[in-house]
């Protein structure tokens, strides 16, 4: 695919979803990141449906780092694997006090020390909070899609990103994290996918074996 093409397909899924957000409800740096840690292997709307009492109940990040284990694992259980969440939580707090002054950090390099946290997290924390658009985070839907389109043969997120970066403008990279779960969610749905009321089908290799 030429850059041309990848800003062509971008611009097609803006207007299929111009409302395409981060559907992760917060408030402050850190809220997004324990967002992030809920949303692994669970939905975005199970772990908004669970953080109100979270929040409420940890105002600081030093609610989060004292906070019980046990309680922190009951409330957090609808998420699933809540206990390996809840430590995770509670080092990443302490480590943002200890090493970062409280501070939520802002670098790829920083962000990927905290316990929890990792490239794709990372990349969904700078976009969010900090402006950062650098990279692309590569969750199920960015995988599907990527493999589906034709625009990466790679199965681990980071080689799939590395394959993103060298097609997409770096202007697109703001759009792309949105877009591409909005479509997942919406079109390009993982059992059932509506090729023929898609936005893009007119760039996926998937489609095009299809229609043989």
């Amino acid at each position: 695919m030429t850059k041309k093409d990848a800003k062509e397909l971008v611009e097609s899924l803006k207007k299929a979803y111009p409302d395409a957000t981060c559907s992760l409800d917060f408030k402050t740096p850190f809220q997004l990141v324990v967002a992030v840690m809920l949303s692994a292997q669970c939905t975005d709307e199970r772990v908004n449906k669970t953080t109100p009492e979270l929040f409420a109940r940890c105002k600081t990040i030093e609610d989060f780092a004292n906070i019980d284990i046990n309680e922190l694992e009951k409330i957090i259980h609808p998420c699933g694997f809540y206990k390996n969440k809840a430590k995770n939580i509670k080092l990443c707090a302490k480590q943002v006090l200890e090493n970062f002054g409280g501070e939520v950090p802002h670098t790829m390099k920083e962000l990927t020390s905290l316990a929890g946290v990792g490239r794709k997290s990372a990349n969904v924390i700078m976009l969010e909070v900090f402006g950062i658009a650098e990279g692309i985070a590569v969750d199920t839907h960015a995988k599907r899609i990527s493999n589906l389109v034709g625009l990466s043969k790679q199965k681990e997120p980071e080689k799939i990103e590395q394959d993103l970066l060298k097609v997409f403008p770096k202007d697109t990279l703001k759009d792309i994290n949105h877009l591409f779960v909005w479509h997942g969610r919406n079109t390009c749905i993982a059992r059932h996918p509506k090729c023929d009321v898609c936005p893009i089908n007119k760039f996926c290799k998937y489609y095009k074996t299809l229609k043989k």
